[in-house]
């Protein structure tokens, strides 16, 4: 009987030594599928360009309609992702197979991050919701406009329309210009990342106490760590250091019927 205690509190010791290490290593594992997601995406993002005389598809629609601003219907994705139960939340067809990027990418399920563990209801049950990808705001922006005033750090910079904007003295260059990452699941809506700049004023360095978020988060799925693709195709993880970054999610958020 002694002896049998003995291996069994060895046995859990070894569960509480290896138990982590295995949970870091799935979420390492996620990492690079993550990676390998926005990766394709951004290559998709390219092509897309290239095919359409460099022009961009829209980070977001501007709440109109495309006969009322033409350029609504190039946005990349048009639902606003909620947890309510309707289809677009949870039925890629409705909205991301329609949209103009997909024909680049051709598979719905790079739009969303394997780690990300939202769900909601749906005639067939349970079910995950399509997309945790969101884009930078600051490429086509609303419908190619500013956000007309609502927000006021994103009208005192540039909205870049083409690739061919994204040159040295014009903007951080492609290889530093973010297109897509992942969002938090708890604040996720349009198809926008909206960046606050308060902090980013133009002074070096920066005033980094200042720094806050207004709507949008980045996501943290990967061991605090979130998925970039950039305008000139590569993708990275990136670990965040400051714990304004990834406070606990909002499970106030549940399944709605």
């Amino acid at each position: 009987m002694i002896e049998l205690l003995v291996v069994i509190a060895i046995i859990a010791i070894l569960a509480a030594v290896l138990l982590p290490v295995l949970q870091h290593a799935k979420q390492s594992s996620m990492g690079i599928k993550c990676m390998s997601n926005m990766r394709q995406m951004a290559l998709g993002w390219q092509m897309y360009a290239q095919e359409n005389k460099e022009c961009i598809v829209m980070a977001s629609m501007d709440g109109g309609s495309p006969a009322q601003n033409p350029l609504n219907a190039y946005a990349w994705t048009k639902q606003e992702e909620d947890y309510s139960a309707n289809a677009y939340n949870y039925d890629p067809t409705v909205d991301i197979t329609v949209g103009p990027l997909y024909p680049y990418i051709n598979d719905y399920h790079v739009y969303r991050c394997p780690a990300d563990t939202s769900v909601v209801n749906s005639p067939n049950g349970v079910m995950p919701r399509v997309r945790t990808v969101s884009m930078n705001t600051y490429l086509g922006g609303f419908g190619g406009q500013c956000a007309s005033g609502a927000y006021p750090t994103v009208n005192d910079y540039p909205i870049y329309m083409k690739t061919t904007d994204l040159i040295a003295g014009q903007s951080p260059g492609p290889a530093n210009t973010f297109v897509f990452l992942d969002e938090r699941q708890d604040c996720i809506n349009w198809g926008n990342y909206m960046t606050d700049m308060t902090g980013d004023n133009g002074d070096l360095p920066p005033t980094t106490g200042a720094y806050e978020f207004t709507q949008d988060m980045p996501g943290m799925y990967h061991n605090l760590a979130a998925g970039f693709a950039f305008a000139d195709g590569h993708s990275e993880i990136h670990k965040w250091l400051d714990h304004r970054t990834t406070p606990p999610l909002d499970h106030s958020l549940r399944v709605h019927a």
